[in-house]
């Protein structure tokens, strides 16, 4: 039986873990101590932090393991790359980890390589932030380099709030500086793919639903397909190659961010694996093959494909909660009915558990997925969900619902 580790335990691993479990894989799972669903999942366990490079290559050696992979985070990808690198498994380089794991090198490499994407400047101070912000302009971005799920990123639209924008960012990061970044007017959406032989071999564009708090803007969903034109899509194609040479990526899923305005295409980000956000169940549900099922074999070396079999639209979100509170009910009855009709909606938590306002995408309730051609179509679905989950004595319909119309009011 083969061997597969997976760093991280979280919402977003606990699917992949699934699947290996599915392949007949025995599936060690890496992860800091927390409340995680993937413990529960795996056949061994090992309590390590997945940035702990030499620990983690011990466990992997030791265990003999055939492969090592995760999904929907940054937090790892270095270890991935290490531990491949040292062992001789299938997957991206040390280097080329390292580069899209900070995104000052990330940009820096983008630049060399004539990539198109936003100006942006390394902060190393507050004084050296204010020198960025003047060069650069108002409205702008401060980003914590290392971080993933949107943490540490504020947008600063006047100099009176650079100086906590600032100390967000570095609270939320290991390294000693941050990016002041060129804030773009532009839509963005996003973009997976994989990349084989140096090539992007399969490349899905997706709308993105972007869930708007104050001085933060957090990814919430996607939709696919992603609407537009021939030679639109050759710049987006065009552009993600250039990035992915830029920094090295190879043999690995990727995940981007992109703004797109017209022709014009910008590459904000790219990460050497896949997104988070519903993204790998999107993939399989449009595309009609498993792509958690082929970031595993990747990772075992095995032949990957990508067929196109169908294109159904469809879209998935978040549950998201504004305020922090408790799970007070789950109308299970109204869930299953709509699971019956092939909505896939999953609750991260039991009644009784504490949830978090939205300020990152781990600050999550749950998420739905469903075939949907319209914006409509989808809220509908939606909706009634969120009217299925109550806290604190009133739903998620509710809640959300005060919630914007507070913000209309203040917008007013």
């Amino acid at each position: 039986m083969k061997k597969l580790i997976i760093l991280g335990a979280g919402i977003y691993q606990a699917p992949l873990i699934r699947q290996a479990k599915e392949l007949g894989l025995f599936v060690i799972v890496v992860s800091s101590p927390g409340d995680y669903p993937g413990f529960a999942l795996a056949d061994k366990v090992y309590e390590t932090d997945t940035r702990d490079q030499e620990g983690v290559l011990e466990i992997a050696q030791s265990e003999k393991i055939d492969g090592i992979c995760t999904s929907g985070t940054d937090v790892a990808v270095r270890t991935i790359g290490y531990v491949c690198q040292k062992m001789g498994l299938h997957g991206l380089s040390y280097e080329a980890a390292c580069q899209v794991t900070d995104k000052a090198l990330m940009k820096d490499a983008f630049y060399q390589k004539k990539v198109s994407t936003p100006r942006h400047i390394r902060a190393s101070s507050m004084e050296k932030a204010q020198q960025a912000a003047k060069r650069l302009g108002y409205p702008l971005l401060v980003k914590a380099v290392d971080s993933s799920g949107s943490r540490g990123i504020v947008i600063v639209e006047r100099e009176s709030r650079l100086k906590e924008a600032f100390s967000r960012a570095l609270q939320a990061s290991r390294k000693d500086y941050v990016l002041v970044e060129e804030y773009i007017q532009a839509e963005e959406i996003g973009v997976d793919g994989f990349v084989k032989n140096g090539s992007l071999v399969f490349m899905a564009p997706h709308e993105k639903y972007l869930f708007r708090g104050e001085q933060v803007t957090v990814p919430a969903g996607h939709s696919f397909p992603y609407d537009t034109t021939k030679k639109q899509m050759r710049e987006i194609q065009k552009q993600m190659q250039l990035a992915i040479e830029a920094v090295g990526l190879d043999e690995c899923p990727v995940n981007a961010d992109v703004l797109v305005d017209g022709n014009k295409v910008w590459i904000l980000e790219i990460g050497g694996r896949t997104g988070a956000t519903c993204i790998p169940e999107l993939i399989s549900l449009h595309y009609g093959f498993p792509f958690y099922q082929r970031i595993i074999q990747n990772a075992l070396g095995e032949s990957v494909q990508f067929p196109r079999l169908v294109h159904v639209p469809c879209q998935g979100r978040l549950l998201m909660s504004p305020i922090d509170g408790v799970i007070t009910s789950i109308d299970e009855e109204k869930l299953d009915t709509l699971r019956q009709k092939g909505v896939q909606i999953v609750i991260d938590y039991p009644a009784g558990h504490k949830v978090q306002a939205m300020k990152n995408g781990t600050d999550r309730v749950g998420h739905v997925v469903a075939k949907a051609a319209s914006e409509a179509e989808f809220t509908a679905v939606y909706d009634q969900v969120q009217s299925a989950v109550q806290i604190g004595g009133q739903t998620l319909y509710q809640l959300n619902r005060q919630a914007k119309d507070g913000e209309d009011g203040k917008n007013k």
